[in-house]
């Protein structure tokens, strides 16, 4: 099969990016052309791993390309006709390549593959500036909210509306959790399947450090919950003086973040590592007892929590959004309530006090994730997907063709 990916952005940084290349790569291993589309924001020359590229940006005009990105449009439509893909894929869109795209799709079986909360929140994420879930319609709450300011909001409406007028170019809607789906559904989207994200299966060879360890992953944004780790923690030294908390990361809240575990009296028990590439941070959390999650927005997944668990590290993760749907409690981790550090210091203490649970825990996590996570039953679910979509895309092409005989045999007579 020939399969055009759709990806915002091209650089394999942030979660959805990885996903991204890294299904076009289990692809092509099964004998697929596949080619990858993304705008060119934030992208790097030194990480250009991209197939085909169209014009984004990260200035101040990103609204306006969110909206209206003729770069796009016109650079799709000659890929789609000098490539010609029996299948489009299009992932997270909407951030740089605009609406616009959607027309040039209805002739092709295309299926969006929904990873974030973006088609029906303005943000992405579900989240008002307070940090507590919103529960309202995208439109003008997201301006009353302090979501977006007006010079946005009028712009991200019409988007919103262009997407809405649009969306049926896709025969397939596919979310990456039950917890998106719902989300969907409850905003009028439907129907839509699910199909769990997946990640390679690695080596499996691990023995916990001597002393107790607990790891963390994630962009040091306030939705990620890493302040809340911190406050736990700091209960948590005071029960056990040799525990040490490793962030692996960066982002805008570093430096806050770093504040406040001065003022926690941790800064001895906690290290930031900053961004680490990918090999470099399975090394680094390879002997680490526990893996941390503890975000306060609902993950749409949760990919570092199955990372954690194919690397075969029990897992503590917030209560919410997709995370539910990968941590089972009491055998593969612990779920806590998002924004509580008393009751996530009170795990993380049962944790790094037990060495023999958590690693059972953790080889029930590889297990798990070797079933029901692995890249390799994601590409074969989707490849599937792609083989029905192009059978039914060839009976309505013969559907139609037959009803247009009929017609002139009709007028003839």
């Amino acid at each position: 099969m020939k399969i055009l990916l759709i990806n915002d952005y091209g650089s394999p940084v942030g979660g959805a990016e990885v996903l991204a290349f890294a299904l076009r790569d289990a692809l092509r291993e099964q004998g697929h052309d596949v080619r990858l589309f993304s705008s060119s924001a934030g992208m790097k020359a030194a990480s250009r791993k991209v197939d085909y590229e169209c014009f984004g940006t990260l200035s101040r005009f990103r609204t306006l390309l969110q909206t209206f990105n003729p770069w796009a449009y016109f650079r799709l439509r000659r890929v789609l006709q000098e490539f010609q893909p029996d299948v489009v894929h299009v992932r997270m869109f909407l951030t740089q390549i605009s609406p616009l795209i959607l027309p040039l799709l209805r002739r092709i079986p295309s299926l969006y593959h929904v990873v974030w909360y973006r088609p029906i929140c303005p943000t992405g994420t579900k989240l008002l500036p307070t940090g507590s879930p919103c529960g309202e319609p995208a439109g003008l709450a997201c301006y009353r909210n302090g979501c977006v300011p007006l010079r946005d909001w009028l712009l991200l409406r019409l988007q919103m509306w262009l997407w809405r007028q649009w969306r049926q170019a896709f025969k397939r809607i596919v979310a990456n959790s039950r917890a998106v789906q719902a989300c969907l559904h409850n905003d009028g989207i439907e129907p839509v399947e699910v199909i769990h994200n997946g990640v390679a299966v690695a080596p499996f060879a691990r023995v916990l450090s001597s002393k107790p360890v607990a790891v963390c992953a994630a962009r040091l944004v306030p939705e990620k919950g890493v302040d809340v780790l911190l406050r736990a923690f700091a209960l948590v030294a005071q029960e056990l003086p040799e525990a040490r908390l490793l962030v692996a990361g960066d982002g805008p809240e570093r430096n806050a973040l770093a504040d406040l575990a001065a003022q926690l009296g941790i800064s001895g028990h906690v290290k930031f590592l900053g961004h680490l590439e990918k090999g470099e941070m399975e090394r680094t959390f390879a002997t680490a007892w526990i893996q941390v999650v503890p975000s306060r927005w609902a993950e749409p997944f949760g990919l570092v929590a199955v990372e954690s668990m194919m690397r075969g590290t029990a897992v503590i993760a917030s209560a919410t959004g997709g995370l539910t749907e990968i941590v089972e409690q009491g055998k593969t981790g612990f779920l806590v309530p998002p924004n509580d550090p008393d009751e996530l210091a009170g795990r993380l203490v049962d944790a790094l006090s037990d060495r023999a649970k958590v690693e059972a825990m953790g080889l029930s996590g590889r297990r798990v994730a070797e079933v029901c996570f692995s890249l390799a039953r994601q590409s074969s679910r989707f490849i599937s997907l792609y083989q029905q979509m192009i059978r039914e895309s060839s009976t309505r092409v013969s559907a139609l063709e037959e009803r247009s005989s009929q017609r002139l045999r009709r007028n003839e007579i």
